[in-house]
């Protein structure tokens, strides 16, 4: 990954003054010091605050101080400074501030150091003077002048190739706080924050360096340009690249529409350069659907928009990537454009489809995401409360989406003054917010196979939390912690101390591997640990199933269910694989009688991050879309799933002739459907990689990986059979005589037309 590296502190810089990094010049005669570049001037003033203006002269922001924390002395904010003129080793200027602080900072100090080059400048804080510092909470004052809008954040990335092979992925490039006007905007760039923490008056600014000497660095940009560019030209990169569409979520709804996929370059060098770019646009078979390229003049500070136009397919989704070049410098950036028509789901509350973890990253906008839930068919939220993160409850019920409750945090082992403190507060909160489930606290199964937490579990959290529900007479149904995978150990204890009278639903997360999801070894045969065969998804299905015909009935609720696509990783899927296994998932739970599965997650991104790109975390892949929203196929698939197992009802497995070749039949309003895929290859993905190693090259998601196709002939109904594949899009079949020929590889195809029968030929 090749990310944006920190700049070199000098440790000891701000105790031994700057260390050589500066050259002091004559004290300017005027007291207020100013330094200027095409597009911003930097003032300071009497007191050290710094007034930063636009190439027109207009004021826009006013650098207001610093704000240091130490852990003997705590906050300690400047409160004014001793402004001067400075000459840097390069020959330019510089604006120094000494800044004062009160008499509790107890020899803290703090020194400001600020250049420009073309409609940037460059901010830099030393901090010193105390061997206790916290870097990690500073901040940097600031005050935006008449904007028009809020302040918003942005997080930069790169997109990087690894020179192994494999998928391109972005990396983390840091972040933005964009100020906005009528006729321009302003970027402030550092290489991490925490929005949060930010407020009207600081941004949270965190230093590098030791407790006893830290340097906060920022940059910031004036111009009209996206918050991409700005962070390209704040970095002073020679070249940043990003792509986006005016559609949310980069999503038509039908096919023959012009899809216009915008991209900007921007220059963060200090001279013009002639770029080159160029873009294509791919189908899901790797068809070229459209490509060029043009050429032009980029100055240095300056950005430059072009818009390139795809026609949209009936269905389905095209990737596309835009690259520039100039010399030897190159950037690109890619995003995936989708087509998914409107579709009316019937089931309601009685739907199986849901979401887990909190759809949390309302971009555009509430609405938008509401919209695309329901456009997704997704008809129940794992989580959902007033004051918690994503959608509240009121605006999931006018939506007509259902909605449940998952808390945490039960004092296992505790006093029964915490016990029952824990049980009060999350019991009236699980009440307040309507859930219709309560899933008493997650994955408390650890050590996976010990069974060790499952009587404490019973004790400290779900009979406090089952006896205050009977008490309110509250309709509120309970569910187990969702286990990590089907722990058969845990569940047996759980059952013995209890807990299964206490539920009504068994509650699991069927996490899977590098094995397909209709890979089922026996529990005796289960390996344990990270890349353990326990990770198998219908094995651990059907041993939930096996252990409530035993204990007595429950719902079965997939509480959590995953897809992750962690880039060149494998241990798990791949972009395609992911598409083929969310469909062959959800057709599975439907055949094992789950009542609900609430996939893992919406988007990629980890909640208190938001869209900060962090390519070698798992938890950041599970998404159904990618950091910049646009659709990952696994959308399409789920949507596809969705629509087909609707109101749909398992029939059977099919019984083939070729043990090989797998089958399952449902019924439906619009009559029998079947799903084939056969399993020829194996249910082992991504075998082709080092002994020893998590890294492999992955295939681009248009690349189909099954080597072995099989021809197969079914009975049809009539003279046409509809097949969708894994993200929707159809293609007609004749049949012949009652028969259809289909060929099958390893990726789940759905097909209606086919008899009741379709296994039984005439």
């Amino acid at each position: 990954m090749s990310d944006i590296p920190r700049r070199r502190f000098l440790g000891g810089a701000v105790a031994a003054g700057l260390a050589g990094a500066l050259v002091p010049a004559a004290q300017a005669q005027a007291d207020t010091p100013s330094i200027s570049a095409d597009g911003i001037t930097l003032t300071a003033a009497t007191d050290g605050g710094i007034t930063v203006r636009d190439g027109g002269g207009v004021e826009r922001v006013r650098l207001t101080g610093f704000m240091a924390k130490d852990s003997v002395t705590g906050i300690q904010r400047t409160t004014g400074g001793t402004p001067s003129l400075l000459t840097l080793q390069d020959g330019t200027q510089a604006i120094q501030v000494d800044y004062t602080l009160p008499g509790t900072a107890a020899g803290i100090t703090v020194r400001g150091v600020f250049s420009v080059a073309p409609h940037r400048a460059k901010l830099r804080w030393e901090v010193g003077g105390s061997t206790t510092l916290i870097p990690a909470g500073f901040m940097l004052g600031r005050t935006v002048v008449s904007p028009s809008a809020p302040e918003s954040f942005a997080a930069l990335t790169t997109w990087n190739r690894d020179a192994g092979g494999g998928v391109p992925y972005e990396g983390n490039a840091g972040v933005v706080y964009q100020e906005t006007w009528a006729d321009t905007r302003a970027y402030f760039r550092l290489a991490t924050t925490t929005p949060a923490w930010t407020n009207a008056t600081w941004i949270h600014a965190p230093g590098t360096g030791t407790a006893s000497a830290a340097v906060t660095e920022a940059d910031l940009v004036l111009g009209s340009m996206r918050p991409a560019a700005g962070g390209t030209m704040g970095a002073g990169l020679p070249l940043g690249v990003e792509v986006w569409t005016d559609q949310p979520f980069s999503l038509w709804d039908a096919g023959g529409r012009p899809m216009a996929l915008h991209a900007e370059v921007a220059n963060g060098g200090k001279a013009a350069r002639n770029v080159k770019l160029s873009w294509w646009a791919r189908d899901f078979d790797g068809k070229t659907l459209a490509s060029g390229s043009v050429t032009g003049t980029v100055a240095a500070g300056a950005a430059w928009k072009q818009t390139f136009t795809v026609t949209s397919p009936p269905r389905g989704i095209v990737f596309t990537e835009v690259s520039a070049t100039a010399g030897t410098d190159s950037a690109f950036a890619r995003t995936n454009l989708a087509v998914l028509p409107p579709h009316t789901y019937q089931a309601g509350a009685d739907s199986m489809f849901g979401i887990a973890n909190y759809p949390w990253l309302l971009k555009p906008d509430t609405a938008a995401v509401v919209g695309l839930m329901q456009r997704l068919g997704i008809q129940r939220v794992r989580i959902s409360y007033d004051g918690g993160p994503g959608l509240p409850p009121a605006t999931l019920d006018a939506a007509g989406i259902s909605h449940n409750i998952e808390l945490a945090g039960i004092p296992l082992g505790g006093t029964a003054a915490e016990v029952a403190a824990w049980a009060d507060a999350n019991t009236q909160k699980a009440i307040g917010s309507g859930a219709g489930y309560f899933e008493v606290a997650n994955e408390v199964n650890k050590p996976w196979m010990s069974g060790e937490t499952a009587a404490a579990y019973v004790r400290d959290g779900l009979r406090p939390v089952r006896d205050r529900l009977t008490a309110a007479g509250a309709p509120t149904k309970v569910l187990n912690a969702g286990l990590a995978g089907m722990d058969h150990v845990w569940t047996k204890n759980f059952h013995d101390a209890g807990g299964w009278d206490l539920i009504d639903g068994f509650a699991f997360h069927p996490g899977r591997g590098n094995f397909t999801p209709d890979y089922a070894p026996p529990p005796e045969e289960w390996t344990q640990g990270s890349n353990g065969s326990y990770w198998n998804f219908l094995g651990g299905l059907r041993k939930a199933r096996e252990m409530i015909a035993e204990y007595g009935h429950k719902e079965l609720w997939l509480t959590e269910a995953y897809a992750c696509t962690k880039p060149n990783s494998w241990w798990h899927d791949t972009y395609r694989q992911a598409a083929e296994n969310v469909l062959l998932t959800l057709a599975l739970a439907k055949a094992e009688g789950v009542r609900c599965v609430n996939w893992y997650q919406l988007h990629d991104s980890v909640l208190g991050k938001p869209q900060m790109a962090d390519p070698a975390n798992p938890e950041y892949h599970y998404g159904l879309m990618n950091r910049d929203t646009s659709a990952k196929p696994s959308m399409l698939a789920y949507a596809t799933a969705a629509q087909v197992l609707d109101r749909a009802t398992f029939v059977r497995w099919l019984e083939l002739a070729d043990p090989d070749l797998k089958g399952l039949l449902f019924s439906t309003p619009d009559g029998p459907v079947s799903i084939l895929w056969s399993r020829k290859d194996g249910y082992l993905l991504n075998t082709d990689h080092a002994p020893g190693s998590t890294w492999f090259a992955a295939p681009e998601p248009w690349v189909d990986g099954w080597l072995t196709k099989t021809d197969l002939k079914v009975a049809a109904a009539g003279s046409s059979v509809r097949e969708l594949d894994c993200i929707g899009r159809e293609r007609r079949l004749t049949a012949r005589e009652g028969k259809v020929k289909v060929r099958l590889d390893g990726a789940p195809r759905i097909y209606f037309g086919l008899t009741a029968t379709p296994d039984q030929l005439p």
